[in-house]
């Protein structure tokens, strides 16, 4: 039946990435949204914007290029989807400027692509393929080549497709290595593997389905499956462990089997549910970026825990004693002709030495790695916001090489400009236009406003517009030429002064262009953070004190998983934003997308969660077991690693395996993601369970587990219990070294 089910969902969900979009990073309600929305609707601008360059070996109006360049124009206008075509050869001398490089070798063609965003983008695609075709390199002298947001789009979303099967067949053989060094045999390494690829088909299929109701962003595909492949492969790990743990304790096979499902499957649903509800806070900010990282990991999630808690038992079941089969450990002694070593219980003795190491030194040791955390964690504080362009793709990108020239070659680089939409302009005169575009052009760092009837620059009447602006259907829009550097605190102050000269006869007017775009974003995600922060510490405090009775535990975690998050957001600021390590062959920005930490928060946190819920139920096990005093406080946690250290390490082993695989991607915000998850993974399995929990557990004592009595009362009647260890499996005998 499992095998039925992924043949249909592998048939459904292998075309989704045609089906996804790689913009979504605007907050759909905000000014800039607005105004872009009425630029469309109103002006035809289209949806998104496509750019070509055409570049001479000597003049870019020569007869060669221009020839070029016409023959271009007319190819896009006859696109059913192309709303509106301007190039430096059909515009009047006055704007033609603005679209011609400063040595005048190079003249821009700008297009309208509309459709919609997954439309938009693949028109563009089409047409990028059929001028680069028509006009090959050589021929004529002239080079041509595509970009602009629609091109920025089509191409991000099919490196992400030629990346994804490179990421998964890196990832997958690894993970095998690894769970054979686990279990030996490799029957028993195969099973999480074989769990882990069916969530990864379940992930494609459950994604496509979400796109037939709203939006997906391209990213959530690498994640969702690089996170499904993990977690299924995570879970099935633990129920595997738990149920060889429990033959090894003396039960038959079924009385381990259901001794597992009570305790390890407990755990799998109870830490799956604290993973998909972090993840689920990211459908309360706007931008549909961040939703579709919401709906696809919550999903993920599910499918990952549904088929490790269903398939594996199933399998066990059938494999019965073969699961142990082929054992290459063994294979390996006998080869090497050694004598094959006395069966060890899954406590090995460095996890409880290690852990009793720690707890007599907590002060000193505990202080030093939060220290340590914190100095890795300070780059952070240096963050700057952003908006994502062109750059996030590898340089041989046509889209990345004209942004390059754009910036680099252009007098007026359209980046930092600002458009200014008045929504309704009935019954303003074009002298009422005249007289606001004269105050816009006194704002300082403002090169020129281009309004209907002309351009000013510091107050006066130049000339005719050099930039797009016009009135139709009741609303104008005009261009405000800036000179003031993106995302700096010139730009902010810019839009603060442009802001707040009163729009013409006192109508409301609306800002967009990328500065403005971004301010809307990063207000976006701040205004919301408070509740998102509030909701993830509510749902994780709840769930844990429903877990353990204690309203102390909880408290320790949240702090424990946010310290373990600051290695991961200091790498970032400290290689991606300010460009060490070669920016790990990416292009430094100066900056990173608000985006970016606010999913690597919600991610991290609740795989974070996933080894507390993990560990902590082990603990508590023998801590319901004990005498309770403060000794047995300690001898739970020892023997609550020991047991689980080594599953513990091998499982974020495994799932820093499946995102380290991302930083193979060409794109910029995987290899961000990638750092960054298998950061916080590793940091979390190593320096935060191995030392800051021993130690703070240590420290706290038998106030670990206290709680207000009505608590208590209130656990008793609706909290979780997990399955007690049997009196078999005596908690203190530890094996011989």
């Amino acid at each position: 039946m499992a095998v039925l089910v992924m043949l249909a969902a592998g048939l459904f969900g292998v075309p989704v990435a045609k089906s996804l979009s790689s913009s979504g990073f605007q907050d759909p309600t905000s000014e800039s949204a607005r105004a872009t929305q009425l630029l469309t609707d109103k002006f035809h601008q289209g949806d998104m914007q496509m750019l070509i360059s055409v570049t001479a070996p000597d003049d870019a109006t020569g007869p060669a290029a221009r020839a070029v360049g016409l023959a271009i124009v007319d190819q896009l206008k006859r696109s059913p989807n192309v709303a509106e075509v301007t190039s430096a050869w059909t515009v009047p001398p006055a704007a033609a400027k603005r679209l011609v490089s400063k040595d005048g070798k190079t003249a821009l063609v700008v297009a309208g692509i509309g459709g919609g965003e997954s439309v938009a983008q693949a028109t563009a695609q089409t047409l990028s393929d059929e001028v680069t075709r028509d006009h090959p390199v050589g021929t004529t002298g002239v080079v041509v080549r595509s970009g602009g947001l629609a091109i920025v789009n089509a191409q991000i979303n099919s490196q992400l497709q030629r990346d994804l099967l490179l990421m998964e067949s890196i990832a997958v053989p690894l993970s095998f290595v690894v769970l054979v060094w686990v279990f030996g045999g490799l029957l028993a390494a195969a099973l999480p593997v074989a769990v882990g690829l069916m969530a990864i088909v379940g992930s494609l299929a459950i994604l496509r389905l979400i796109t037939f109701g709203t939006d997906v962003s391209i990213f959530a595909l690498n994640v969702s499956i690089a996170m499904g492949l993990a977690l299924a492969i995570d879970y099935t790990l633990l129920i595997i462990s738990r149920y060889r743990d429990e033959l090894a304790d003396g039960a038959d096979p079924n009385t381990a089997l259901v001794r597992t499902m009570t305790t390890a499957g407990r755990t799998v649903l109870f830490s799956a549910t604290t993973v998909a509800l972090s993840m689920a806070a990211l459908v309360l900010f706007p931008m549909h970026v961040l939703k579709s990282f919401g709906y696809a990991g919550v999903a993920t999630v599910a499918f990952a825990a549904l088929a490790a808690v269903v398939v594996t038992p199933a399998a066990i079941v059938l494999l019965g004693d073969r699961l142990n089969a082929l054992d290459a450990r063994r294979l390996a002694q006998r080869l090497l002709r050694r004598s094959e070593p006395a069966h060890r219980r899954i406590e090995a003795p460095f996890w409880y030495r290690s852990t009793t190491f720690v707890m007599r030194r907590a002060l000193p040791l505990g202080l030093a790695v939060v220290v340590l955390l914190l100095m890795l964690g300070a780059p952070f504080i240096g963050v700057k916001w952003g908006f994502p362009d062109d750059r996030v793709l590898p340089t041989s990108a046509s889209a990345h090489q004209l942004g390059d020239q754009l910036r680099d070659d252009f007098a007026d680089n359209s980046d930092t400009a600002v458009t200014v939409v008045i929504p309704d302009a009935d019954g303003l005169t074009s002298v009422d236009l005249e007289r606001y575009a004269a105050q816009l052009s006194g704002v300082p760092d403002v090169s020129a406003v281009s309004a209907p009837t002309g351009t000013f620059v510091g107050g006066v009447r130049l000339g005719p517009p050099s930039a797009p602006a016009g009135v139709s259907q009741g609303s104008a829009f005009l261009t405000v030429d800036s000179t003031a550097p993106l995302f700096s605190d010139t730009s902010q102050a810019q839009l603060n002064r442009l802001h707040a000269v009163p729009g013409p006869d006192g109508r409301p007017v609306d800002l967009t262009g990328i500065a403005q775009t971004n301010r809307d974003s990063v207000d976006a995600i701040t205004s919301r953070l408070p509740a998102v922060l509030g909701l993830i510490a509510v749902i994780t405090f709840g769930l844990l004190f429903l877990l353990t009775g204690s309203v102390v535990l909880p408290l320790k975690a949240l702090v424990l998983n946010v310290l373990s998050l600051t290695a991961a957001f200091g790498a970032l600021v400290w290689i991606f934003q300010d460009g060490h390590l070669g920016a790990l062959g990416t292009t430094s920005t100066g900056t990173l997308v608000a985006n970016t930490p606010v999913l690597l928060f919600c991610i991290a946190f609740g795989l974070s969660m996933d080894y507390e819920v993990f560990l902590v139920s082990r603990i508590r096990e023998y801590w319901l077991r004990s005498g309770r005093t403060p000794g047995d406080s300690d001898e739970s946690v020892a023997l609550g690693l020991a047991r689980t250290g080594r599953v513990i390490t091998a499982a974020a082993l495994v799932m820093s395996i499946s995102f380290a695989a991302l930083l193979v991607a060409h794109v910029q915000f995987m290899r961000m993601f990638g750092l960054g998850l298998t950061l916080a993974v590793l940091v979390d399995a190593t320096l935060v369970r191995m030392v800051l929990m021993p130690a703070f557990m240590h420290l706290l004592g038998r106030w670990n587990w206290w709680a207000p009595k009505p608590l208590v009362r209130l656990h008793d009647r609706i909290g979780l219990r997990e399955g007690e260890i049997e009196k078999s499996a005596s908690p203190t005998a530890m094996p011989v070294a």
